[in-house]
């Protein structure tokens, strides 16, 4: 009886210290990197896709008033695929890509990351982009237009044994970073390497070489390569590394989400544009040089159109915010004084020939003239919505009968208030009958007495206005 109550005893002690090692198993597993739970089913019900990405010449920058970006392009195309709306938050710098993602600040890194190890560890990487190679982007020598190809070998380095003697410029923590720290194993010798601030993108470290600020850095092969179309001094044709998988990331519990952009991509790479978009920012040469000699390329100032100071002059009589008027004349003419309507509305604010009278222009083709006029055509239309006392809607109000007439929008408000919604309220509300102002349901209506509108135009006008507004706060101060 002892021999069994002894055995017994045993068991019981075994399977307790058993259950107890499996406790401690579960307190002790790997954290994970993220702190919020969303997926695409959540992000459906938001409506809003909301992107990480950083600002670069590449990726995402503001051109003659347009957004732009290898990233925002197709940023663009996902987001409709999807039908949601799009959002971008620019991070300061790689880490904080990863930081904003895990945090839920974002739900997709779009940005040209090269698939690493450590990277795993922080977030899954969607199917790659494109793939490339890390190139050393070091000056040619002072007389390189006169050497022939060999004696330029033998002035630049062309080997990467040669490292060992010669400090290399990068940001700390990057992919270039991690590279480096790579060779250094394979070729048995230490490479002298010096950090740079982590929020400098790949572009202006290249442009510090061509200015002589440091000797030496690293890039990918496809941005080296655009940028010595503008910058011919550069040597770009040392190879540091393998050909390298450029992908974004998603977090590591959006399952739904990874799969939705994965089939997305391997769709997109069935069709030429997405081969036209990449293009378009690493192989069109006339088109990058154009940009970045531009004073209307964001990176190179604070200016958007050549208009500005007349813009900035009269959105203060309006009280408005210059970029806003900004993207508002973009939406118009794109910045172009001589563009003219199929319906003859003409000039950088497209005045109609009845309008401009009104108003006191005599030239339509004058954008002095013709921006003063705009403005107060809006000051009219503005006067017509003293009801809505939200600033920000009443705005989106003056747009509207801007763009298709008081009449219309007073026809959409009551239709709104008919059936129970706030008349005084544009989003979700007014807009929703302003599209059906197109339904002859609607637009036959005892309350309506303007009758049809194409009402998808001011619907779009008012949305894209505003979603330009975003674009040019990030990229241009006040």
């Amino acid at each position: 009886m002892d021999v069994r109550k002894n055995t017994l005893f045993s068991v019981v002690l075994l399977i307790l210290a058993a259950c107890s090692g499996e406790k401690e198993q579960v307190m002790e597993a790997e954290p994970v990197p993220y702190t919020v739970s969303k997926d695409l089913a959540e992000i459906k019900e938001d409506g809003v896709l909301h992107a990480i990405t950083i600002y670069s010449s590449t990726s995402y920058f503001l051109y003659k008033g347009m957004p732009m970006g290898f990233e925002y392009e197709l940023l663009s195309r996902l987001a409709e695929h999807l039908d949601l709306e799009l959002k971008i938050t620019i991070a300061e710098d790689i880490d904080e890509l990863f930081t904003l993602l895990n945090e839920g600040k974002g739900d997709l890194i779009a940005y040209g990351l090269t698939i690493t190890e450590p990277r795993k560890q922080l977030v899954h990487f969607t199917d790659n982009h494109y793939v490339t190679h890390q190139a050393l982007v070091q000056r040619m020598p002072d007389n390189w237009r006169s050497l022939p190809g060999y004696k330029i070998d033998k002035q630049v380095i062309s080997n990467t044994l040669e490292l060992a003697d010669d400090t290399v410029w990068v940001r700390e923590n990057s992919s270039y970073s991690q590279r480096l720290q790579n060779l250094q194993d394979e070729i048995g010798a230490t490479i002298p390497v010096a950090h740079i601030d982590g929020n400098i993108p790949t572009d202006e470290i290249i442009r510090m070489v061509v200015d002589g600020e440091i000797d030496r850095t690293v890039a990918d092969y496809n941005i080296a390569a655009i940028n010595k179309t503008y910058y011919p001094i550069l040597h770009i044709d040392t190879r540091i590394s393998f050909s390298q998988r450029i992908a974004w990331a998603v977090r590591q519990n959006s399952p739904e989400l990874l799969q939705a952009i994965n089939a997305w991509i391997r769709e997109e790479k069935k069709e030429d544009d997405y081969y036209v978009i990449y293009n378009k920012y690493f192989k069109n040469t006339k088109s990058f040089r154009g940009r970045i000699q531009s004073d209307f390329f964001s990176k190179n100032g604070n200016k958007i159109s050549q208009y500005d100071a007349i813009i900035k002059e009269n959105a203060e009589r309006i009280g408005w915010d210059w970029r806003f008027l900004c993207s508002q004349v973009y939406q118009e003419s794109q910045f172009d004084p001589r563009a003219r309507s199929w319906v003859g509305a003409s000039g950088l604010i497209q005045l109609m020939p009845a309008t401009a009278k009104e108003v006191g222009v005599s030239n339509s083709f004058n954008p002095e003239q013709n921006v003063r006029g705009g403005v107060s055509y809006l000051e009219k239309m503005r006067a017509n919505f003293i009801t809505v006392e939200d600033s920000i809607q009443k705005v989106k109000f003056t747009l509207a009968a801007f763009n298709c007439g008081a009449g219309h929008v007073y026809d959409a408000m009551r239709l709104a208030e008919k059936h129970g919604k706030d008349p005084t309220i544009w989003d979700d509300n007014v807009e929703e009958y302003i599209l059906k102002l197109m339904d002859k349901r609607y637009y036959y209506d005892e309350v309506v007495r303007h009758g049809f509108v194409r009402g998808t135009e001011p619907y779009h006008y008012v949305r894209d206005i505003f979603l330009r507004y975003e674009h040019y706060k990030k990229f241009i101060e006040s």
